[in-house]
């Protein structure tokens, strides 16, 4: 997987896991036993293999040795099993330090157990559950004076913050965790805040103030005489030079860091680094390069058993093949690195793989294998934002449900409170005859009173109801009805005759629009320039449309619109009002502007091959097959299906397949329309000359 969302993917993967293995040194070592333990901690590090067999050298002793040895020795076997991939025995590790810190009672071995478990449950891929105890760890830490055990916690809590996406509280932690470093006197410590700290500002986009802390993170690593840590500040330095557009200064930080590796024999970290080196190439275009790293890289993978490398360093070598021209070989490797994302269902990965794959393949040429990966990439987004969807909409029914029982509690409240002011009525009647008139009154008042208020329980009640359901067919972000709603509205309404006029030739329509690169802006900007891109073009979509068009986001950044009723012979112009209202807008975010192009597909609803109109769902397949044809020919345009021609002769499901073959066949019939700016870089697609296709009539019109 080549660019620059697959180095994020690999950094974000080890920040939690790279810190398990920078646990300081115990404070005031001085035995033999816990020197040696200290003397495998580099290894620990980089080398666990090699470090495995010093510990289980000293196991005998350090289990029977005091509680500081043994709680260092637990911590650094526990480690080192994790590092070796052996989750479920790091994990029973775990769990007998943090009993044994317990049972006597300290806080310093209970936050080392604690730190031990966050990590091991982050490599098992339980985020939420690291993060609660890294919180929980940090706690205990804190209430020790062990300076390098509440600096590790620190580090781990901020971390944990910023995989929640919580910059704030992460660089609060992260500053925090330096300070204390300096405090400690420890160069081990100080080099693993600064180097969380560096990571940090890299996802925050800062990357001046990256670069400040990452030449104190080189210097103080140079201090330590630890080829591991000067690699591993090599790796960070790659990572931060890379999203701050210095890609040859991240190229010699890799090549640096691979020396280094290769010096220590920390296999795991070779072979991460030479996938990362050939990706490097691979955006430079230096194909030749880019296979031979990544080829290395798949012999380092095999000797740790690292599926993931492997799979990476298959797509890398695909796509410098597609980019020779070798294009059945590159596609050959492709589909080889990607069993190992299907298999592994990692849809976010998988998304980001076949966008790269797709725009490799439109660059080589392959138009269909292209618009191939587009729509499996597509798919998967519209996955992504359903569950998203689903999220939201499950936290607001569980917030409705929560207010629901409150308002029945307040109601069971109040009939106790009547029950009890009834009894008490009853003992009143009973002693004083005189006041019954006064407390029947009293009593009447009371429970109109808590009538009025239950009325108006049930008018709030209803009107909540309302609510919930007006919010259940909106999306969140741009308030345009969602998927769900136009799919219930089809279902509804699906082979109702179209209103006609008089003179005219009215048609219902479908139109599908995507923002052109998008995820750019998402990776450029952030996602809150993304959420203002697509609000932007929800308010397009309202001011070039009317009123009666039902407009829905159908997709992350797709948009649907179903015109009930229009001129046949408008739909064109309609395509056109959308490219160029789109194209126009002023997007300002942060004192940048953003231009923004969508890609269209588009046809009159319904259509009807041989007479038989086609469902409302085949119909918005075949628009979308249109889009993609759009987006393979250059975005910024729109591909219009006007009708059928001769299908007697072929088959829908062959139209459906391969829309342009049919196009240049002659059995459809084609309209495109062209945004007023082309983007540069775009391949123009031309329409079928005559003698290519008989009977098409696929027209340029100039937007």
């Amino acid at each position: 997987m080549a660019g620059r969302e697959k180095r994020a993917s690999w950094r974000k993967a080890h920040w939690l896991l790279a810190l398990a293995c920078l646990l300081p040194p115990a404070a005031g070592a001085q035995d033999e036993l816990l020197q040696r333990i200290d003397a495998v901690r580099e290894d620990g590090r980089f080398v666990p293999d090699r470090a495995l067999l010093r510990l289980e050298e000293v196991e005998t002793q350090a289990r029977s040795a005091p509680l500081a040895v043994r709680a260092e020795f637990l911590t650094q076997l526990s480690t080192v099993r994790m590092r070796l991939g052996q989750n479920d025995i790091a994990m029973q590790l775990a769990e007998e330090l943090i009993a044994y810190a317990r049972q006597h009672n300290n806080d310093v071995a209970l936050a080392k157990g604690m730190l031990c478990k966050a990590y091991i449950t982050f490599a098992m891929n339980e985020r939420r559950a690291s993060h609660l105890l890294a919180f929980e760890a940090e706690k205990i830490a804190n209430r020790t004076d062990d300076l390098p055990v509440r600096v590790q916690a620190t580090i781990s809590a901020g971390q944990s913050w910023a995989e929640e996406g919580n910059f704030p509280s992460a660089l609060a932690k992260l500053q925090a965790a330096v300070d204390l470093a300096r405090q400690s006197d420890s160069p081990s410590s100080l080099a693993a805040a600064l180097n969380a700290l560096t990571l940090l500002y890299t996802q925050m986009r800062e990357y001046d103030k990256g670069f400040q802390v990452l030449d104190e993170l080189l210097a103080v690593s140079g201090t330590l005489e630890s080829p591991g840590r000067m690699a591993q500040a090599k790796n960070t330095e790659y990572g931060l030079a890379l999203d701050a557009q210095q890609p040859q200064r991240g190229q010699r930080a890799l090549l640096a860091a691979l020396a280094l590796e290769r010096k220590l024999g920390a296999r795991g970290m070779v072979a991460t680094t030479l996938v990362n080196l050939s990706d490097s190439y691979l955006k430079e275009g230096d194909y030749p390069q880019t296979l031979r790293y990544a080829n290395e890289a798949i012999t380092a993978a095999r000797l740790i058993n690292n599926e993931q490398v492997e799979a990476t360093a298959r797509l890398n070598i695909g796509q410098a093949l597609i980019g020779q021209g070798r294009l059945q070989e590159g596609k050959q490797s492709v589909a080889t690195g990607l069993e190992y994302y299907e298999r592994t269902a990692n849809q976010p990965d998988m998304q980001a793989v076949l966008l790269e794959y797709g725009q490799a393949l439109e660059k080589a040429g392959d138009m269909r294998g292209a618009v191939t990966a587009y729509h499996r990439e597509r798919g998967i987004s519209n996955q992504l934002f359903e569950k998203q969807r689903q999220k939201a909409v499950y936290e607001l029914q569980e917030k409705y449900e929560m207010e629901k029982k409150q308002r029945q509690i307040e109601l069971l409240s109040r009939e106790n409170q009547i029950k009890s002011a009834e009894l008490d009525n009853r003992r009143l009647q009973q002693r004083v005859w005189w006041l019954l008139a006064l407390v029947l009154a009293m009593a009447s008042v009371i429970v109109g009173m808590l009538y009025r208020k239950v009325r108006h329980a049930n008018v709030q009640l209803k009107v909540k109801n309302q609510e919930l359901k007006r919010q259940s067919s909106r999306d969140p972000l741009t308030a345009l009805y969602n998927r769900r709603h136009f799919q219930e509205f089809m279902r509804n309404h699906a082979g109702k005759p179209l209103q006609t006029y008089a003179g005219s030739d009215v048609v219902g329509a479908l139109f599908l629009l995507d923002v052109d690169h998008f995820k750019h802006i998402n990776d450029r900007y952030g996602h809150a320039a993304g959420d203002l891109v697509l609000t932007s073009i929800a308010e397009t979509l309202h001011e070039v449309l009317r009123e009666t068009d039902m407009i829905v986001r159908w997709g992350g950044e797709e948009f649907l619109a179903f015109l009930p009723a229009v001129a046949r012979d408008g739909l064109d112009d309609i395509a056109r009002r959308i490219l160029n209202g789109v194209a126009a807008q002023r997007i300002e975010y942060q004192g940048q502007a953003i231009g923004v192009h969508v890609s269209v597909g588009f046809a009159p609803y319904p259509l009807s091959p041989l007479g038989q109109p086609l469902s409302w769902e085949r119909s918005v397949n075949l628009i979308d097959m249109a889009l993609y044809l759009a987006k393979a020919h250059g975005r910024n345009r729109a591909y219009g299906l006007r009708g059928f021609r001769h299908v007697e002769r072929t088959t829908l499901e062959a139209v459906e397949q391969d829309l342009e073959r049919a196009w240049r066949d002659g059995y459809v019939d084609l309209s495109v329309v062209l945004g007023t700016k082309e983007e540069k870089g775009s391949a123009m697609a031309a329409a079928p000359a005559a003698d290519d296709a008989p009977g098409a009539c696929g027209t340029a019109a100039a937007g």
